[in-house]
C-alpha cells in the first residue's frame, strides 16, 4: 500500500500532534524533540562519513590506475630501450663483419 503524502495535511497533523501530547505528556515533549534532533545529527553524520568513505575509496581507486598505467609506460619504455640497444648492437656487429 502506498500512502501519498496528501493524507498528512493540516487537521490531520494536529491530531497527530494532540495524540502525542497525550501519550508523552508536556514535559516529555521537549526530550523527544531532542532526542529527535539528536537522531537527525547522527543519520546526518554516518550518511556523511559514508559518502566520504566511498568518494575517497573512488579517488583511491583512480589513484592506483595511474599509477598502475604509469608503472606499464616504464616497463614499455625499458623494453623498448633494450629491443634498441639490442639492434644498435646488432648493426655494429653488422657494420664490422662487413
Amino acid at each position: 500500500m502506498h500512502l501519498p503524502l496528501a493524507v498528512f495535511d493540516g487537521p490531520v497533523i494536529w491530531v497527530v500532534l494532540f495524540v502525542v501530547l497525550l501519550l508523552f505528556g508536556g514535559n516529555k515533549l521537549p526530550e523527544l524533540a531532542r532526542g529527535l534532533g539528536r537522531a537527525k545529527r547522527e543519520f546526518k553524520k554516518a550518511s556523511d562519513e559514508v559518502e566520504s568513505e566511498i568518494h575517497s575509496a573512488g579517488e583511491e581507486d583512480e589513484r592506483r590506475k595511474y599509477r598502475q598505467k604509469q608503472v606499464e609506460e616504464e616497463e614499455r619504455a625499458a623494453i623498448r630501450a633494450k629491443i634498441e640497444a639490442e639492434e644498435r648492437a646488432k648493426r655494429g656487429q653488422d657494420g664490422k663483419q662487413n
